[in-house]
């Protein structure tokens, strides 16, 4: 059997393997970002005193905590546009994307700030500071520091699930090996090399975001 593999067919491909690489890493970056900010946002609503606003931010969380990532994209994709919300696949998938992890997020950071000692927000009003600024300079830096790992976890995640993206037909990595295979039927060669390329790129982005987070949450605390 071993012997009836072709790796070496796949080497012209390796353009559209690498040019899908490079979208999903695009997608990543912008989702990692921009879902985090959401998770900061949403955990600052969520640990303060019960209001609309975080009662409607806990509805969204329990709504996308509970249904499958497939389906907000399919929503989004199909179910949007018969409000008049029309968007390319790429938007569409960066959207679900940010949706998703903004909901999880929320409660990974909120975690971490539940557990911080009440003093610390009253070090913050002794120093005149506001509670925004409390929170921002005070208490996130040691909440994040307890969660970071966690964090970092559910980005990666967030990363491997964006293959499903490839079901609205945008050009990420999943849909280039999909692509590739369907030209040279080579399905083991191709979801054994696609499957390689999202383990390293796990690997590289977890040492990467878990250097980067020492060094930003040691420069914090200072």
């Amino acid at each position: 059997m071993m012997g009836q593999l072709n790796f070496p067919a796949l080497w012209p491909f390796w353009p559209e393997l690498l040019a899908g690489l490079w979208v999903t890493v695009q997608l990543t970056v912008l989702a990692t970002v921009g879902g985090v900010g959401l998770g900061i946002l949403g955990a600052a609503l969520r640990s303060g005193r019960p209001t609309l606003l975080s009662r409607l931010w806990g509805g969204y969380v329990e709504l996308i905590r509970n249904t499958p990532f497939v389906v907000q994209l399919f929503f989004i994709v199909f179910g949007l546009p018969n409000l008049g919300l029309k968007m390319t696949a790429g938007e569409a998938a960066l959207l679900a994307m940010l949706i998703n992890l903004g909901a999880y997020s929320t409660e990974i950071i909120r975690a971490g700030i539940q557990v911080t000692p009440q003093g610390q927000w009253e070090a913050g009003r002794v120093l005149g500071l506001s509670r925004s600024q409390t929170f921002l300079r005070v208490v996130l830096p040691p909440a994040l520091q307890r969660i970071y790992p966690a964090l970092v976890s559910q980005c990666i995640i967030v990363m491997l699930g964006s293959s499903v993206v490839s079901q609205v037909s945008y050009e990420e990595l999943t849909f280039a090996a999909s692509l590739i295979q369907s030209r040279t039927f080579l399905s083991f060669e191709v979801y054994l090399v696609t499957t390689l390329i999202y383990l390293a790129l796990s690997v590289a982005m977890r040492l990467l975001l878990l250097a980067a987070g020492r060094k930003w949450l040691r420069g914090a605390q200072r």
